[in-house]
């Protein structure tokens, strides 16, 4: 049964709000953290600056396939209203059940513990309290849209700006002062292990720095005028993303040699503005970097709880009366924003009980592979709502049909091949709790029938 409260929501967002979240959700510390891997698996600086390309290609595909399925179902909730108008709500609780239970908790997790890291390393506090300056930013991000949309769009477009003046202060003074080789630089001989040089390993890891991309589709019942701007904003947003990725990976290597590069792990963009700055450089870039990751930690407390607030009109979740709660005064999905928080909270004590095991980097790789999985249906539902509407006028279509799709499809089963190969358990884990799901969508159908 219906709440049809989705209309109580608050139109509130525009095409600048939305780029925003497009360009703020995507951009964390994958720009900064992954030019040497996404080298030392490439084996050349061409081939590397390759493999950013195509992972763009690869994400702009998916997302304008996504924005026709948008423009044509402009509701709230994104990838689970997509699935289920187009599936049935079988297959669209299982998409937001993967979404509530395990997707979007353990993103934000993954953000929270690495904001934390950062900043107790950046202001030398104990390493004891990183967890704890994450919850707090939590809190904060969560009372901020809580208070309203238009606060937490506000909160995106600040910090996606300033997020940005570190990635282009390193891409404009890296092309104008770097003295080194951009192309033609090779590290093969370096790399030890046998089998490491693996171009689609390299393509995987930048697709995991573009992850994100989908998230404003869960504002789409909260957009102005969404079938013109969802797509618009995706194109944008993708187009902004993918020249930030590849530019600042051409900067660091006329910056620092490439041979020096696969050896700096996670601290690549720390070490070039070091190098361009001084020591006040890699303090901006980390200064950065954090910015960076508190905007795409608010980007997920935006978007997420659309999920759940969804399912709740649906009747699709346990206490949905709570979940789809809307606040009479702020006009924001409180409950789904309390309910999010609450998971969140629990995953980040379970940190706090297995460090070993639930980290930052786990949490933010095994959500992959399950997701992936529903991108694919949605991906296809593309080819099914063409000839479902064979007769109706679209109000966007996505360029290049069937060719833009078919290339989406095969990214996304570039990355559900390669992670059941490199972390099959992790997928495993994540099919067990897509698994549980069905008793409990039976249940809630059961109790449906007889409220």
């Amino acid at each position: 049964m219906k709440h049809n409260q989705e209309q109580s929501l608050q139109k509130s967002i525009g095409l600048m709000t939305a780029i925003t979240i497009v360009v703020g959700t995507i951009i964390g510390s994958g720009v900064f953290v992954k030019p040497a891997v996404v080298l030392t698996y490439a084996g050349t600086s061409n081939m590397a600056i390759l493999a950013w390309v195509v992972g763009g290609v690869l994400t702009l595909a998916a997302g304008l396939t996504i924005s026709e399925i948008g423009a044509q179902i402009p509701k709230t909730g994104g990838l689970y209203a997509y699935i289920r108008d187009i599936y049935g709500p079988f297959w669209g609780f299982l998409t937001g059940w993967v979404q509530t239970i395990i997707y979007g908790p353990a993103i934000i997790v993954s953000l929270v513990l690495f904001f934390g890291i950062l900043v107790t390393n950046f202001f030398s506090i104990s390493n004891n309290m990183s967890v704890w300056v994450g919850l707090l930013a939590l809190i904060f991000l969560t009372i901020v849209n809580i208070l309203g949309t238009k606060f937490g769009g506000l909160m995106q477009n600040v910090t996606t700006i300033a997020k940005l003046i570190p990635v282009f202060a390193i891409i404009i003074f890296g092309l104008l002062w770097g003295n080194e080789g951009i192309f033609g630089q090779d590290v093969t001989s370096l790399i030890k292990t046998d089998g490491e040089i693996n171009f689609g390993r390299a393509v995987l890891a930048t697709l995991f720095a573009y992850d994100g991309w989908i998230m404003l589709t869960n504002m789409t019942g909260e957009m102005k005028k969404p079938q013109r701007n969802l797509p618009l904003a995706m194109l944008i947003g993708l187009l902004i993303v993918t020249l930030a990725y590849v530019l600042i990976n051409i900067a660091v290597f006329h910056v620092i040699p490439a041979a020096e590069l696969v050896g700096l792990g996670n601290t690549a963009s720390a070490e070039a503005a070091k190098t361009l700055f001084g020591d006040i450089g890699s303090k901006i870039v980390n200064i950065g970097v954090i910015i960076s990751i508190f905007g795409c930690l608010n980007g997920k407390i935006i978007t997420f709880p659309r999920i759940p607030f969804a399912m709740a009109e649906d009747g699709l979740l346990p206490m949905h009366k709570f979940v789809g709660y809307i606040s009479p005064k702020f006009k924001s999905p409180l409950g789904a924003l309390t309910t999010v928080f609450g998971i969140s909270f629990l995953l980040i004590i379970l940190t706090l009980l297995f460090p070993e095991t639930v980290n930052a980097d786990y949490l933010s790789e095994v959500t992959i592979f399950i997701i992936y999985i529903f991108y694919m249906m949605a991906f296809v539902g593309l080819f099914i709502l063409r000839k479902r509407n064979k007769d109706v006028k679209r109000a966007y279509s996505v360029p290049l049909y069937p060719f833009i799709p078919l290339l989406a499809l095969l990214g996304g089963a570039f990355i559900i091949i390669n992670t059941l190969i490199s972390d099959f358990m992790g997928s495993l884990y994540s099919l067990i709790i897509l698994a549980i799901g069905i008793p409990v969508y039976m249940y809630l159908k059961n109790k449906q029938k007889t409220d």
